[in-house]
């Protein structure tokens, strides 16, 4: 089966079992979400949305939390994974946010991920969902999915990003970005994963 027709038939089955998906991390504008996505690094999406009410009521904007000392952000995240780095990088691009951009967060992907903490695929989620603005971001899940499903060669998140800009077309790469994340934890495990089961894997898996 050729890649297009492949994708293609991907995407109609996401979109019957997911046609109006979530945002899966809780936010109120683009700073929380910002923050959350940073957090949300090697941390559950659940867990950051216990710990980010309080944080957040704390500190609602950039210039509240640049305001904040490192060690009360980090005790309102300490459940998260890497904590003390988080916590640093949360107040210095605060801190950026109130000095470059006065207090809003920036609108394109280099300004975005000239903060601290903040790498491409945090980029791309911001763009895409406080914005609107067409990305395609990578997790672990969409990444493995990709892979698994010959829709790329799973060498590099990059490579997976290309492939899978190429694979949709542009106005269906946010929607299709949840909708895999959504897939990948409810239908296709990466441990003790039937294949055979799986709506996608039972055809679209390579051997």
């Amino acid at each position: 089966m050729k890649r297009a027709e492949k994708a293609a038939r991907i995407r109609a089955i996401l979109d019957r079992l997911y046609p109006d998906p979530p945002i899966p991390l809780d936010h109120r504008d683009p700073f929380t979400l910002l923050v959350a996505v940073v957090l949300s690094a090697q941390t559950t999406d659940a867990r950051v949305n216990l710990v980010t009410p309080a944080l957040f009521e704390l500190a609602p904007d950039a210039a509240s939390m640049a305001r904040l000392p490192v060690e009360t952000i980090h005790t309102a995240i300490k459940t998260c994974g890497l904590a003390p780095q988080k916590a640093k990088n949360i107040a210095a691009l605060s801190r950026l946010l109130v000095e470059r951009h006065g207090g809003e967060v920036p609108r394109t992907f280099e300004e975005l991920e000239a903060l601290p903490g903040v790498g491409h695929k945090t980029a791309s989620v911001v763009m895409a969902q406080a914005f609107g603005v067409p990305a395609f971001p990578v997790d672990t899940h969409i990444h493995r999915l990709a892979a698994r499903w010959g829709l790329s060669d799973g060498t590099s998140v990059e490579r997976t990003e290309r492939d899978l800009k190429a694979a949709f077309p542009k106005e269906a790469w946010i929607p299709m970005h949840l909708k895999l994340i959504l897939f990948g934890r409810e239908h296709c495990p990466a441990l003790r994963h039937d294949p055979k089961a799986c709506p996608i894997c039972s055809w679209a898996a390579r051997p």
